[in-house]
């Protein structure tokens, strides 16, 4: 089996980390996988913040917490200590897709670099808030955008969790 089959075949979500940050020669490297995704008619419309200052991940951590409806101290980024912010370019008819092939390619590459990774839900709620709005502005982020997902990465704090079967009848051929 190649390396990049390898590598779909094998990633899992993971959901406890170790405090150490990735390093950010590798995070560039997600990033750069996550910039080189497929997306409609070539528009890249998705952007990425990558948020490694403690204190931001933390803000980020606390909306989705409280959007989740999680008790105070819950941590729904699981202790991953980075997090790679994908939005996208809102009223484009490739919003979601082209946030979410970026998620993808971010998630396979964590993986292929040895660091786990986790789609976390809810930043469509997040930046469609005041706060969130007047986060990216605080960022200098112009323009209408869309969350799509937040990719917590870092290193994986035990092993990684074993595959579900694969639901049958999924695939019809026609041939």
């Amino acid at each position: 089996m190649n390396e990049t089959m390898n590598n779909i075949l094998t990633r899992r979500s993971i959901r406890k980390y170790t405090p150490e940050m990735p390093k950010k020669e590798d995070l560039e490297q997600i990033i750069r996988a996550g910039l080189y995704a497929a997306s409609g008619k070539g528009g890249q419309s998705s952007i990425i913040v990558a948020v490694t200052d403690r204190a931001l991940r933390d803000r980020l951590m606390e909306m989705n917490r409280k959007i989740g409806g999680w008790a105070e101290g819950f941590d729904p980024f699981y202790g991953a200590p980075a997090v790679l912010l994908v939005l996208a370019k809102k009223n484009t008819p490739f919003t979601v897709a082209d946030g979410s092939l970026s998620m993808g390619n971010m998630m396979l590459a964590a993986h292929a670099l040895g660091l786990g990774s986790c789609w976390i839900n809810r930043a469509k709620e997040a930046f469609d808030t005041e706060e969130g709005k007047a986060l990216l502005r605080e960022l200098g982020i112009e323009g209408e955008y869309e969350g799509v997902g937040h990719c917590i990465v870092g290193y994986p704090d035990g092993p990684a969790p074993e595959p579900k079967p694969r639901a049958e009848g999924r695939v019809f051929w026609v041939e």
